[in-house]
């Protein structure tokens, strides 16, 4: 996860440092045929935040949502003989049929060069481990004292063994992996696979084609191709304060990965996670105060996905977040749900 300043510091010494040009959205070359280290380094950062959650943090596509997805995300530690272009490409346009979809328009020109040049060197050529993803400023301080939970992760224990061949730690172990990292994590290894664990979203669904009708644009492909789709659509509000306008970007750039643009957490993703993401239009500005919502974006939420950002974003950051999503997202009528 990175900060947008940061990232455009990043980004403007990737454009001194290797002649990339922004002018045109789409259309950036490399003019160096190995970027640099900056520029490689920006790749990895935009990759472990945006990209990671279904081709994995080696890029070998080891995850829940790989398990789950028909077809399944890429593995670019197999695919030798994928290009910079051609990921390149895949970020521009999406792969149609996939989960791929593109981001055009979420990510600039240059960003998505920097991801395609870190993708082929760092997992195509080098099948190489990456960084950890796990650190304090990416919201796990002391990750270390989770290491109980690990053997399940990396599947040397299976999660199906018998409780009598587990000592107490191990147990102990298991339990916080299903009951937090398995929400990003791989399944894990199983003795026996068994049924289905739960009703839950089995497959992204394939944008653009109307049910029945395989080979046919919808009319509205937003509304008419899942019931996923129409909540990655932001609301409009109408005189939104500076302060909003940015708390709006830094959401969507952000926050919407989980809570959907709309704030509801239906979309693929939010429902996919356990527990799912929280659905933040069903409560009033009364219940989700200002100070709870800036404590819960500062610190996190245990036993969630739902990290700590304090060390993400700066203070003013999580300020204007807090102002839109109370402007756009709460409601004013008495909320559907408790807060727990």
């Amino acid at each position: 996860m990175w900060r947008d300043a940061a990232v455009g510091t990043a980004l403007a010494a990737l454009v001194f440092l290797v002649g990339w040009d922004l002018a045109a959205p789409g259309a950036a070359t490399a003019t160096a045929t190995h970027p640099s280290e900056d520029a490689h380094e920006l790749g990895r950062r935009i990759y472990n935040f945006r990209c990671y959650f279904c081709h994995g943090y080696s890029g070998d596509a080891k995850t829940l949502a790989a398990s789950y997805l028909q077809p399944p995300p890429r593995d670019f530690t197999r695919s030798s003989t994928l290009t910079r272009g051609q990921i390149a490409a895949a970020l521009r346009e999406g792969r149609p049929g996939t989960a791929m979809a593109s981001f055009a328009n979420v990510l600039a020109a240059g960003e998505m060069e920097a991801v395609a040049a870190f993708v082929e060197r760092e997992f195509v050529q080098q099948q190489a481990l990456n960084t950890r993803y796990h650190t304090e400023a990416n919201g796990w301080p002391a990750h270390e004292r989770h290491a109980a939970a690990f053997p399940f992760a990396r599947g040397e224990i299976a999660l199906d063994a018998p409780d009598e061949m587990l000592d107490a730690g191990q147990r102990a172990g298991r339990r916080l992996f299903l009951a937090t990292c398995v929400s990003c994590h791989d399944r894990g290894r199983v003795n026996d696979a068994g049924p289905a664990w739960s009703a839950r979203p089995i497959s992204y669904p394939r944008m653009g084609f109307a049910p029945g009708q395989p080979n046919t644009p919808p009319v509205d492909a937003v509304s008419s191709a899942s019931v996923y789709a129409k909540h990655e659509v932001p609301p409009t509000i109408d005189g939104l304060t500076a302060r909003e306008r940015r708390g709006e970007a830094l959401f969507q750039a952000n926050c919407a990965f989980c809570h959907g643009a709309d704030g509801t957490g239906k979309n693929w993703i939010g429902q996919f996670m356990e527990p799912k993401a929280r659905d933040l239009t069903a409560y009033t500005v009364a219940q989700m105060t200002a100070a709870r919502l800036k404590r819960v974006i500062r610190e996190g939420l245990p036993g969630t996905s739902m990290p700590a950002w304090q060390h993400v974003l700066a203070p003013r950051e999580i300020d204007a977040i807090v102002a839109y999503v109370s402007r756009a997202m709460l409601r004013t009528e008495p909320a559907t749900v408790s807060l727990q």
